[in-house]
Formats: C-alpha cells, sequence, structure tokens
C-alpha cells in the first residue's frame, strides 16, 4: 500500500478548508452560475456539488434520493462508479441551488465531525479507494483531490479564479504523485534507464522525478539530469490530469527540456481521470 500511511492532522484540516473554499463560492453565485455547465460531460455546477454530496453521503451511509432516468443509459456514464455518481446527481437535480447548498454545509459538517473524532487505527486502516486499496486516510486524501478538481471545473465555469494555492491545493495536487510512475512508464512508454522530471511552477511548487528501473518509480532524486523534464503551472496540471482540456490544446504552455519526443508523450500521457 505505497503512499498510503498519511498523516490525518494535514489531510483532515486541508479537506475542511477545502469545503469551506466550496461554500464561499457557492453562496456568492447567481441561480444563473449554479446553471452554467462545466468541463464535465453533461454537469452544471449544481451537478458537481450534488457529486460531492453524493460521495459524502455515501461515506456517512445515507442511500441515495429516487431516481427514475436509466444513468446507465447517459452518454457520458461510462462504468458502475459513474452511475453511482449520476443517481445522486439526478436525484437532486430538482432541487434549488439553496438546498442544494443547505446539503453541502450539512453532509460536510457531519463528515468533518466524524473525520476530526476518528480512531488513528481507524485512518491507517485498510479501506477500499478508487485507486485500489489503500488506507482509509489515503481515502480522505483523494477526496481533497476530488473536491477541489470540482471547485476548480466550478470556478472555470462561472470566471472566478481562486483557491490555486495553500494546503487544499497542494494537498490536492499530491495525490497525483502516486499515478505518475504508471503515466511515465505505461502511458508514455518512458524506455529503460531513462528519467522523467515534472516541475509545478506555481502557484504551487512540487518536483517529482520517475526514473524507469525495471519498473517506472518516483524516486527522491536523480543521479543526474533527467532525460526529460516538463515544467508547467500547477493549474494547468490539475485540468490536465483531470482530462478537463486537451494536451494538444495547452501544450505550448508546457516547457520540455532534454528528449522532446519523451515529454511530449509525457504530456500526452498526463490525463488519467475526468
Amino acid at each position: 500500500m505505497t503512499g498510503s500511511v498519511l498523516d490525518k492532522d494535514v489531510v483532515v484540516p486541508a479537506l475542511a478548508a477545502e469545503w469551506a473554499s466550496i461554500d464561499e463560492l457557492l453562496d456568492s453565485l447567481t441561480p444563473a452560475q449554479w446553471a452554467a455547465p462545466t468541463a464535465l460531460p453533461g454537469w452544471s455546477v449544481q451537478d458537481n456539488v450534488a457529486h460531492i454530496i453524493g460521495t459524502e453521503c455515501l461515506l456517512a451511509g445515507r442511500t441515495a434520493p429516487p431516481c427514475d432516468a436509466d444513468v446507465r443509459g447517459f452518454a457520458h456514464v461510462h462504468n458502475d462508479i459513474g452511475a453511482a455518481n449520476e443517481t445522486w446527481v439526478e436525484g437532486m437535480r430538482g432541487e434549488s441551488p439553496a438546498r442544494v447548498l443547505e446539503k453541502f454545509r450539512e453532509i460536510t459538517a457531519v463528515r468533518r465531525k466524524t473525520l476530526e473524532d476518528l480512531p488513528q487505527a481507524d485512518w491507517d486502516a485498510p479501506s477500499w479507494t478508487p485507486a485500489g486499496q489503500r488506507t482509509y486516510g489515503r481515502f480522505m486524501r483523494i477526496r481533497l483531490f476530488d473536491c477541489w478538481m470540482h471547485e476548480q471545473d466550478i470556478r472555470e465555469a462561472v470566471g472566478i479564479p481562486g483557491n490555486e494555492s495553500g494546503p487544499a491545493a497542494e494537498g490536492a495536487l499530491s495525490e497525483i504523485v502516486d499515478a505518475l510512475g504508471f503515466l511515465v512508464g505505461k502511458k508514455a512508454g518512458a524506455p529503460q534507464g531513462t528519467s522523467v522530471t515534472v516541475e509545478l511552477t506555481g502557484p504551487v511548487h512540487a518536483t517529482w522525478h520517475v526514473a524507469v528501473d525495471g519498473r517506472a518509480a518516483v524516486v527522491d532524486e536523480l543521479p543526474g539530469p533527467a532525460t526529460a523534464t516538463v515544467r508547467l503551472p500547477s493549474n494547468l496540471f490539475g485540468r490536465l490530469v483531470g482530462g478537463r482540456v486537451p494536451v494538444a490544446d495547452r501544450l505550448g504552455e508546457l516547457t520540455i527540456e532534454g528528449d522532446a519526443d519523451l515529454g511530449r508523450r509525457v504530456a500526452h500521457a498526463l490525463p488519467f481521470t475526468i
């Protein structure tokens, strides 16, 4: 369970801060902004919020609202998780923005209290997560990533940038590290003996190295310059890894040093979730 043991006193406050940022943003929106389409197929701003509510309700042991729609027939639903998400979203489509915000505030308050009171042993316990078998704490960092990504979806849709740095953004983007070996080694096909550095130039600053030695893996440092270095802004990195924008449309905003072909392949391999 590599990368699964996480500091509860770091992740929980960051998740609480993320929910607070979403709350403040939503409280400022007009009904027209709540209805605005986002980068996620078929989802409005309100649908993104309903999705967050639904996942937290599931984690709190609550059942989805009634839904008569055949959600598996929707073009953007591709698997069981997608169908479960859509059931919650569809079940809240008839609610007013004010009621959805009320539900968001209620369930995030419940979940925050639950996480703050959670014993350390339960935080570190093995758990199913969307990334496979990890720990419950790792699941909560995935929740941080998911919530931050959806906040950015909302902000992009309504033209109100924000929360691109600080603990929530840093914690969310650090979730990607576990996938970098797969993205570089498998998706980008980096050859044996090569290495790749991914550098975020801000607002979040981070540098990650991947070495291909038998299998591609994240390492603390490289013995020399990377075969390819890919530099890009952290907010763009988030949009690319989330599959929100086509890589080809934004490639000019990346700086690639060293093996240009490998660097471009890494860039095109970044999208892995939506």
